[in-house]
């Protein structure tokens, strides 16, 4: 998530963001998150699009045992953190560089001891630096509410294209809010073969899953 400070308003629908802190269960795992959006903006506040690509996680719907999965946009690390927790073999959760001391807080706070080891949290800044992840070598790339600002979409598009093979499954949850929107799911179409697999009517957020196109496709 971009890093975008925040002047304080007083919106009864956006004063859960003003909670220095915020909890849920999924499955037997409890999870308590810290929140500061004063000082960090909305890379450091949970949206509904992560509380959703969470429950749909926790459902089972795809299978996590043994993956190695990647977030991007992290935030506040949410997602990484229940896909380690449902059992992902090894999960890089990243953010810019401003977010990282205060995901690794999160993510240190969540995961058991004898886990940490399989959870990284790491700098990435969308098309920058893309040679510290291996190309393809990812099972799963997970992102809640990324596709917002318009300018980033051609170095998203890069950095999911460099980390993804033709089996790599994607998992974007976002709530469609303008027609640029809708813009990137056409730009990711000319890469990926993308279907939407859920939908929740009183959060409204969409989940893509999304499948690299083989040369043959294309």
């Amino acid at each position: 998530m971009a890093l975008v400070p925040y002047i304080g308003n007083h919106i009864p629908a956006l004063s859960k963001l003003h909670n220095s802190s915020v909890e849920f269960n999924f499955g037997p795992h409890h999870v308590r998150l810290t929140q500061d959006w004063n000082k960090l903006g909305v890379a450091a506040v949970v949206w509904d699009a992560a509380i959703v690509l969470c429950m749909y996680l926790e459902l089972g719907q795809v299978e996590l045992k043994g993956k190695i999965a990647i977030e991007l946009g992290a935030g506040t690390g949410l997602v990484g953190i229940v896909a380690a927790l449902l059992g992902a073999k090894r999960v890089t959760i990243t953010d810019r560089k401003p977010a990282l001391d205060f995901l690794a807080a999160n993510v240190k706070e969540n995961i058991p001891p004898d886990q940490l080891a399989a959870v990284e949290v790491s700098e990435l800044t969308w098309g920058q630096g893309l040679e510290r992840y291996p190309a393809g070598g990812f099972d799963m790339v997970l992102g809640a509410d990324i596709v917002y600002l318009e300018d980033t979409f051609p170095s998203l598009l890069q950095t999911m294209n460099h980390l993804c093979s033709e089996n790599t499954v994607v998992l974007l949850a976002c709530r469609i809010r303008y027609e640029r929107d809708t813009n990137f799911l056409s730009m990711l179409k000319l890469h990926f073969m993308v279907q939407e697999i859920h939908y929740d009517k009183e959060k409204d957020i969409h989940i893509y899953k999304a499948v690299k196109l083989t040369r043959k496709d294309l």
